[in-house]
């Protein structure tokens, strides 16, 4: 089950009717009124979220889904006529696997629909991820560094997850961007850099594992 959050009629048109031409099973919501309710009661596999509703915006109702240990882990695509680089940037700082510009083309929509469900179920597909003397639980969303329990962000928790999945070699700050942020922004790079710096300190001595290869990235790989 998809959820669509769209204010604007023929949008939503558009992008239920892509989804369940596609196979998908959808449910459409024009405002957040009953939406975060919903999604608490039967969460969907993937929402599809504008940021300018009536109301409560998106940005707001993201916030929320990532409050909620039943709901913190859906993949959220942000669908928005924002195409600016700093709107993107929120989105995904807040939370969102992808973010799309209106116009967009429906072919390309579902491929990214595609993709971001595809990341899904690889993530859920490992439990529990162990390197070196970091431990994290998944399931429970628990990240733990020489026993002791860290309290990282949402994305802090995601680029941690990433660069266990990929230990042992260098990821560029541009790929960083692509597999955490789910975007080629090349000029945010820094947003990178400034996770890096905080999720190192979070993690105390067990950071140290997080190596910078000058002029190119970062590569974990133990001590």
């Amino acid at each position: 089950m998809i959820y669509i959050v769209e204010d604007e009629e023929n949008i939503r048109d558009i992008e239920s009717y892509a989804l369940m031409n596609s196979g998908y099973d959808i449910k459409s919501f024009e405002d957040g009124r009953n939406f975060i309710g919903q999604c608490l009661i039967l969460p969907p596999e993937l929402i599809v979220l504008d940021i300018m509703l009536p109301g409560e915006d998106g940005l707001s109702l993201l916030r929320q889904l990532r409050q909620h240990k039943s709901t913190e882990k859906i993949p959220v695509i942000i669908v928005s006529a924002r195409d600016s680089e700093l709107d993107a940037v929120k989105g995904l700082d807040g939370g969102a696997d992808d973010y799309i510009t209106k116009p967009f083309g429906v072919m390309e929509f579902i491929s990214r629909v595609r993709a971001v469900l595809r990341r899904s179920e690889t993530e859920k597909s490992e439990e529990t991820l162990k390197f070196g003397d970091i431990e994290v639980d998944d399931c429970r969303h628990v990240v733990k560094a020489a026993g002791q329990e860290c309290a990282l962000t949402f994305k802090e928790y995601k680029l941690l997850v990433t660069m266990i999945r990929n230990h042992g070699l260098v990821l560029s700050r541009e790929r960083l961007m692509q597999l955490v942020w789910g975007t080629d922004f090349a000029g945010e790079t820094r947003t990178v850099d400034m996770h890096i710096t905080s999720l190192r300190k979070k993690l105390g001595s067990s950071g140290g594992m997080i190596k910078t290869i000058r002029n190119v990235g970062y590569k974990l790989e133990e001590r």
